[in-house]
């Protein structure tokens, strides 16, 4: 196994909602402006929808204005992997959950400081701890 946390399709099928097993386990993209923390404000850290791994925490998230949560940098590195994609004609780095391989979304150097990236993600690959 190539993830601490693995499941089969039938199993996350179970415990995902139809948006959430598309999105994060079939590497798929909500609509923009659509999903339930694009606009979000409240303050928390922002978990994997499937595992619950730490991703992002709000103090780093921004409004890119692109209709997506977007945040500059992650919460814990070790659980959010990179990899190159080159689906639709286009070279792009995506971003999954390191611990279970969910499809988050993918990161663009286009972001404000400190760090200069913009990780562009799905809601549907988010949930919100507000501790």
């Amino acid at each position: 196994m190539k993830y601490k946390v693995y499941k089969n399709d039938e199993e996350w099928k179970k415990i995902l909602t139809e948006e959430q097993y598309k999105v994060a386990r079939q590497k798929g993209t909500e609509r923009a402006f659509s999903g339930v923390y694009h606009d979000c404000k409240d303050k928390g850290t922002y978990q994997c929808s499937c595992c619950g791994a730490e991703l992002f925490s709000s103090d780093t998230k921004f409004d890119s204005g692109t209709g997506w949560p977007s945040f500059h940098s992650p919460m814990k590195s070790e659980n959010v992997a990179e990899e190159q994609d080159v689906s639709f004609f286009m070279k792009r780095t995506e971003v999954h959950c390191n611990q279970c391989g969910a499809h988050l979304g993918h990161v663009f150097p286009d972001g404000p400081d400190p760090t200069g990236l913009r990780y562009c993600i799905n809601s549907a690959s988010l949930k919100l701890d507000k501790k």
